[in-house]
């Protein structure tokens, strides 16, 4: 009967639908006589307490399943459950800036509430691929080992792929400190409690909070807010963008975002498939990424964080965000544990925009470095055991000359800044420095 009426009528009935619990099944209920649209927002009324936030996730047989933004404590067959919003969305502007917040964006660090007057959804339309400008100015992340071997432009999306404990943390709140770009949204996703403030305090510093937003969901939170957290920082980034301004977007971590989803998903009622992971965690990782780029107002350049567990680059998620993404930090544990910080695989990091934004000498530069760290890696064996001589093969031998040059390039100090230009400088006359000693290979030839 309710598919008959108008349209305008239908939206009067869902502003005053409700319903009740008639069931609860792990961390979901189900609600009869409730048609309210997936991804609604609802309110279940519990008696001698607040009422309780949840989201619709899904429909089974002729029962609404929802999904509370808390625990079930207090919920009873019978609850009443009402529409609160039919779409999910935050209140933005720029009092954010400076401020922790948490998925809802309300600010959590104990300062007053800024006035926020604008308000855009959670899930925006996406635009279409024919608006996106090309990616052609580069922007520094004051990062000496990207910048120079992996540069980044305004509006790509890469991802770091690092397992635990190889300073995944450090390298972002690096980025967050001395890019130059004009505002940072940091987005931590599923972060242990005590991590968040060691992160804006030691990380990310005072300097470099002023100019960032810090969206928080720890992992205590429910699956929704860890979702719900990674579109709360895209669309504080959009709202920046559309104002004009260069945006640096870091999600730590979107492998805890994916997580949540499988919680979600497999609440709902979702078959597992790909190592346990339902399909719609699939389907959400490129409606998230693709919300990043450029447009003809500003960029967001996103820098998506991927915990590679026991440092399987094959496995589903680390997989299908290589896919996804215009290329990838390696963050390497054999690195960290020499303590070669940050711990960056030249080798297996890749920039896939880096001809686009790099001059030929400066490509030609990083294509040397290249060859040298090879040479090296490849004959690393022979090198530790002490079989390799010299003058055997000059390559080597001017790689293994040039190594504590190449790695003070590569490696940098927490508090160390360095800017795009001078760090292409310093890559240029490196590797003339290295054309040099390799142009006798050359004339013998």
């Amino acid at each position: 009967m309710t598919s008959q009426l108008p349209h305008h009528v239908d939206g009067a009935i869902l502003a005053g639908l409700t319903g009740s619990v008639v069931q609860t099944v792990g961390l979901t209920a189900a609600v009869a006589d409730f048609p309210a649209p997936v991804g609604a927002l609802v309110a279940i009324e519990r008696p001698s307490q607040a009422d309780l936030e949840a989201q619709v996730v899904g429909f089974r047989d002729k029962q609404t399943l929802i999904m509370p933004l808390n625990n079930l404590d207090g919920i009873r067959r019978g609850s009443p459950v009402r529409l609160v919003r039919t779409t999910r969305s935050l209140r933005v502007g720029d009092g954010l800036l400076g401020r922790v917040v948490d998925s809802r964006g309300r600010c959590i660090d104990g300062r007053p509430q800024p006035m926020l007057r604008q308000r855009l959804p959670l899930e925006p339309t996406p635009i279409a691929p024919t608006q996106r400008p090309r990616i052609d100015t580069p922007l520094s992340t004051g990062v000496s080992a990207i910048d120079g071997l992996l540069t980044c432009g305004r509006g790509q999306r890469l991802g770091i792929f690092a397992g635990s404990g190889v300073g995944k943390s450090v390298l972002l709140g690096m980025m967050g400190r001395y890019t130059e770009a004009d505002v940072s949204v940091i987005a931590l996703i599923g972060e242990r409690g005590r991590e968040v403030n060691e992160f804006i305090q030691r990380e990310l510093g005072s300097e470099g909070l002023k100019r960032s937003v810090v969206v928080v969901a720890t992992s205590n939170e429910p699956a929704l807010l860890r979702v719900q957290a990674a579109y709360a920082a895209t669309t504080i980034a959009e709202y920046f963008q559309a104002a004009g301004k260069d945006v640096l977007l870091v999600m730590d971590s979107v492998t805890r975002f994916a997580l949540a989803q499988r919680e979600i998903g497999l609440s709902a009622g979702e078959p597992p498939t790909t190592r346990g992971f339902p399909p719609s965690t699939f389907s959400r990782l490129p409606q998230l990424v693709e919300r990043a780029g450029r447009t003809d107002k500003g960029s967001i350049t996103a820098f998506y964080s991927v915990l590679v567990e026991g440092d399987d680059e094959n496995e589903p998620v680390a997989d299908t965000m290589r896919g996804l993404l215009d290329g990838h930090v390696w963050l390497s544990r054999r690195l960290a544990e020499r303590g070669h910080y940050p711990a960056i695989d030249i080798l297996r990091s890749i920039s896939r925009l880096i001809n686009d934004l790099a001059s030929p000498h400066e490509r030609d530069a990083a294509q040397i470095l290249r060859r040298l760290l090879a040479v090296l890696q490849e004959n690393e064996d022979l090198i530790s055991i002490g079989a390799y001589r010299q003058g055997t093969n000059r390559e080597l031998d001017v790689a293994v000359a040039m190594k504590p040059k190449i790695d003070e390039l590569l490696q940098q100090q927490v508090g160390q800044q360095t800017s795009l230009a001078e760090t292409r400088e310093a890559l240029v006359q490196l590797a003339q420095v290295c054309q040099q000693q390799l142009t006798p290979i050359r004339k013998a030839s």
